[in-house]
C-alpha cells in the first residue's frame, strides 16, 4: 500500500519552484528530498513500481538531477544509496560565482527501511554503530569506494555528501575518510545517530550539567588509562588527537531535534565542550570529547579493543529543530527538514 508520505506532490517541498543555491533553506530541503529520493527508489524496487508508477523519480527531478549510479548492498541487493548528477537546464549558466555554487554530484544514503526484505540487514547495520564497527561492513565498504571514485574523477569541490540516519552515518564516515586526508566535502547530515545515555533529556540543567561534567573527567581519565594499557603512551595519545584534529577543518552540517534521542546528544556534546573551556578546564573536554565512554569501559575490562568513536567530529555547523514534535516518528523523520515554516537554531562548532 503506497503512503502519501512517497509522493512527491502530496509531501514534497511544492513551495520550492525555484533552488537559490545561495539560500541555506533551499539547500537543506533539496539534500533532504534526494535523501527521500533513495528510500522511495528502493520502496519502488521492492513493490516492483516502473515507468509511469515508480515514486521516486520526482523527488530528484523536481530540482534538475538525474541518477548517474545506484549503489546496492552486495548482502541483500537493496538500494541504500544513489549519485545524483545536476543536469541545468538548457542555457542556464553555472552559478559558479555564487558563494554556494550547486554541486554537480550528490551521493546520497538512505537510514532503515521498516518495510520490504532490506529491514534485516538495515537492522544489523544499525546494530553495527553502536557496536562502532559499522566501517567493516560490505555496505560502507561499497559506499567509500563510491565517493573516492567521485572525487577521484571529479574533484571534491562540487560533490555533496548527504544522509538520514542511518544513511547520515554512512556519510558522516566517509567524510570523516576523506578529511582526513585533506578532502573536505559539503555535507549535509541528518539525524546522526548518537547512542549514549539520553542526558539531553533531563530537564533540570544543574543535574544535567553536573552530570556531563562528571561524564567528561570519567572518560579523560579512562582514556588516560586506556592509552597506558597500550604501552607507549605518548605516542599512542598523540596520534589519537593528531587524527582527531585533522577533522577539524571539516564543517559538516549537522541537522537534529530535540525530541529524537537518536541524534538529541549531538546538542549537549557541543555545548558541554564550549562551557568546559569557558569554565577553564577545558583541556579535560578536549580529551573527552574524543572519545566513547562506552567504548573506553568495554576496553579497560578487556572486552574489546578500543577504536575511534565514529560519531564524534571536533567541528560542525549545527542546527537544531526548534518546532515541538509530535512524536518520536516526526521528530526522526527526514520530511521535517524541506517544511517552510521551521524554526531553527544554527550555531557552528569550531
Amino acid at each position: 500500500m503506497t503512503s502519501e508520505r512517497e509522493v512527491f506532490d502530496l509531501s514534497g517541498p511544492l513551495h520550492l519552484t525555484t533552488v537559490d543555491w545561495n539560500n541555506v533553506e533551499h539547500r537543506r530541503s533539496v539534500a533532504a528530498c534526494l535523501v527521500q529520493g533513495v528510500y522511495i527508489l528502493e520502496r519502488d524496487r521492492q513493490e516492483k513500481r516502473e515507468g509511469d508508477g515508480a515514486l521516486a523519480p520526482p523527488w530528484w527531478k523536481s530540482f534538475h538531477f538525474k541518477i548517474y549510479r545506484e549503489l546496492v548492498d552486495a548482502v541483500d541487493s537493496s538500494i541504500f544509496g544513489v549519485v545524483y548528477e545536476f543536469t541545468p537546464l538548457e542555457g542556464n549558466s553555472d552559478n559558479v560565482t555564487n558563494k554556494h555554487p550547486r554541486p554537480r554530484y550528490v551521493i546520497a544514503f538512505r537510514g532503515t527501511l521498516t518495510k520490504g526484505d532490506a529491514f534485516s540487514q538495515d537492522l544489523e547495520l544499525d546494530i553495527r554503530i553502536i557496536k562502532n564497527d559499522l566501517h567493516l561492513s560490505s555496505r560502507f565498504e561499497t559506499a567509500i569506494q563510491a565517493v573516492q571514485s567521485m572525487v577521484s574523477t571529479f574533484g571534491s569541490s562540487n560533490i555533496w555528501l548527504t544522509g538520514h540516519s542511518l544513511g547520515s552515518a554512512m556519510a558522516m564516515l566517509a567524510g570523516k575518510h576523506l578529511a582526513k586526508t585533506g578532502v573536505f566535502l559539503d555535507a549535509f547530515l541528518f539525524n546522526q545517530p548518537f547512542f549514549s545515555a539520553p542526558i539531553e533529556s533531563i530537564t533540570d540543567k544543574k543535574v544535567k550539567h553536573g552530570i556531563r561534567v562528571a561524564t567528561s573527567v570519567i572518560t579523560a581519565g579512562l582514556a588516560f588509562a586506556a592509552t597506558m594499557k597500550k604501552g607507549n603512551n605518548n605516542n599512542n595519545n598523540n596520534q589519537s588527537g593528531d587524527s582527531f584534529a585533522a577533522l577539524s577543518k571539516w564543517v559538516p552540517y549537522l541537522y537534529v531535534n530535540p525530541g529524537d534521542h537518536i541524534c538529541s546528544e549531538y546538542i549537549g556534546y557541543f555545548e558541554h565542550r564550549e562551557t568546559m573551556e569557558e569554565f577553564g578546564v577545558g583541556a579535560i573536554e578536549r580529551i573527552a570529547t574524543q572519545h566513547s565512554l562506552g567504548g573506553l569501559v568495554m576496553n579497560v575490562m578487556g572486552k574489546r579493543e578500543y577504536s575511534e568513536p565514529l560519531h564524534l567530529i571536533p567541528s560542525a555547523m549545527l542546527i537544531v529543530n526548534l518546532i515541538p514534535p509530535q512524536d518520536f516518528i516526526e521528530a526522526h523523520g527526514i520530511h521535517q527538514w524541506w517544511r517552510p515554516d521551521l524554526r531553527l537554531n544554527s550555531k557552528t562548532y569550531i
